[in-house]
């Protein structure tokens, strides 16, 4: 029932039965300061913003001690409301320090626990009755102004506005080895929205159900898309043509020194979207032209072997993902490498049947696995013959000045070799060495009047031939 503080009876001092184990009818005594709460502390739930945890305190100006008594309430309660529950607990604590013994005949029955009586102009709440010859009573002061409402000013407490989750969009970028610490065959994704939700969880499956966690997107990725049109340049060179000028969706970007660029740094993907087609370069100068537009000079083009897929040009609306760090590795077994997979991603607090979750279905080759592009492929004719030969790259630890070859990365080394006469194949061989001759007889029999084109690409038992460098000539 609701404490009020007001007295059901009024004791009077003569009218009180005798206990023969207490030296007066009524006995008065404070506990210790030991034992009383100098603090209240109340936890509640926060009816004004979005029922977040709340505390309220409530202390006296001349507490001294540091003792806490503090209660959690499942209640949903306004400040002003915990504030008040606290401050009404700390002052029934200070009161409830004095305390009274007494008894009563048996004739006051309907008196019990919790009732208020009235003695010596001062009022007791009965909180422990034991029944036997008489009433054994024990009680606490109490005041009944500690439970009348005062008025008190709400705080005014800002709610944040609701925003509702928008679809992330995810970038599948199926990339060559960027440190060599990356597992081969494992394609990175890219996710990306405004706002962000937090994190981002993927799911994947071998079917369109049953979707399984496969990682969390703790964050958002730099991604932006391409305003002008990047052209073709040589790899290993400085790019100094005209600046490629990016609109980002989030993030910045930096400029970085000659020597950061050649320790990795302002690594970046471009790419049409299809998770195969990306090509790899680094920028060494970053100018802000408009909110979130960046004007990207000085580059290197190609890196990591990209330069065997690089286009004639990126068209305006080609997509880049700075790779930062931030684009993860999902997790893919390499027995699943190029069968088709289904996806679902989007923000993590949300299930998978959210109208904020999209999906899609991949398969991936393993562009990690992939080799690279020979170097110097150039020919010369002996006598009638066509000598061909070329410089090997690894996609492995080939960074090291001190080495005498670059280390091979594949379990043999074995080359791809297709002429071609006006588009179509007359021959195919495979070498184990970076060099091939295509004889008098070969020519003849392959019959070469027209546009020839002699293609070369290393060959990994694990992925199959590389991207090709191709000459090009007329016989």
């Amino acid at each position: 029932r609701t404490r009020d503080g007001l007295a059901q009876a009024t004791l009077h001092p003569a009218r009180l039965a005798l206990d023969p184990e207490a030296e007066a009818r009524v006995t008065l005594f404070r506990a210790p300061s030991a034992e009383v709460a100098g603090r209240v502390r109340v936890s509640f739930v926060d009816a004004d913003t979005d029922y977040e945890l709340r505390t309220a305190e409530a202390v006296f100006a001349d507490e001294t001690t540091q003792s806490v008594a503090g209660s959690d309430l499942s209640l949903a309660l306004t400040r002003s409301e915990g504030t008040r529950i606290a401050e009404r607990w700390l002052a029934e604590s200070r009161l409830a320090r004095d305390r009274a013994r007494l008894a009563l005949p048996p004739s006051v029955l309907p008196l019990g626990a919790g009732d208020v009586v009235e003695l010596d102009a001062a009022l007791w709440r009965i909180d422990r009755v034991e029944a036997t010859d008489a009433l054994a009573i024990e009680a606490v002061r109490v005041d009944p102004e500690t439970y009348r409402p005062h008025l008190a000013d709400e705080d005014a407490v800002p709610t944040r506005s609701f925003t509702p989750p928008a679809p992330v969009e995810a970038l599948f970028m199926d990339l060559p080895l960027i440190t060599g610490d990356e597992v081969e065959h494992a394609p990175h994704v890219a996710m990306v929205v405004k706002p962000w939700p937090g994190s981002v969880a993927l799911y994947d499956s071998a079917q369109d159900a049953g979707y399984v966690l496969n990682s969390i997107v703790p964050v958002a990725a730099v991604v932006g898309t391409t305003q002008t049109a990047l052209f073709a340049a040589d790899p290993g060179r400085w790019d100094r043509g005209a600046a490629l000028r990016v609109k980002l969706v989030r993030g910045t970007l930096a400029s970085a020194t000659p020597e950061a660029l050649l320790a990795g740094a302002n690594l970046m993907a471009i790419g049409d979207g299809a998770s195969d087609t990306w090509e790899l370069f680094q920028f060494a100068e970053a100018e802000l032209v408009a909110p979130n537009t960046y004007d990207l000079r000085m580059r290197l083009r190609g890196q990591a072997g990209s330069d065997g897929v690089m286009p004639v040009d990126w068209p305006p609306g080609s997509r880049v993902v700075a790779m930062n760090g931030t684009p993860l590795q999902i997790a893919l077994a390499s027995s699943a490498r190029g069968l088709t997979r289904f996806y679902r991603w989007g923000p993590a607090a949300k299930p998978l049947d959210d109208p904020s979750w999209r999906g899609t279905s991949r398969a991936f080759q393993g562009i990690g696995l992939r080799p690279w592009p020979v170097a110097h492929l150039q020919r010369q004719t002996v006598a009638g013959d066509m000598a061909l030969d070329w410089i090997r790259r690894t996609r492995i630890d080939g960074d090291s000045w001190d080495q005498a070859e670059v280390p091979l990365g594949e379990a043999a080394e074995a080359y791809r070799v297709q002429v071609r006469v006006d588009g179509i194949l007359k021959r195919e061989v495979q070498v184990a060495t970076p060099a091939w001759i295509w004889t008098a007889a070969m020519q003849a029999a392959d019959g070469p009047t027209g546009t020839v084109l002699l293609s070369v690409a290393q060959v990994s038992d694990r992925f199959g031939p590389g991207p090709a460098r191709v000459l090009s000539f007329v016989l």
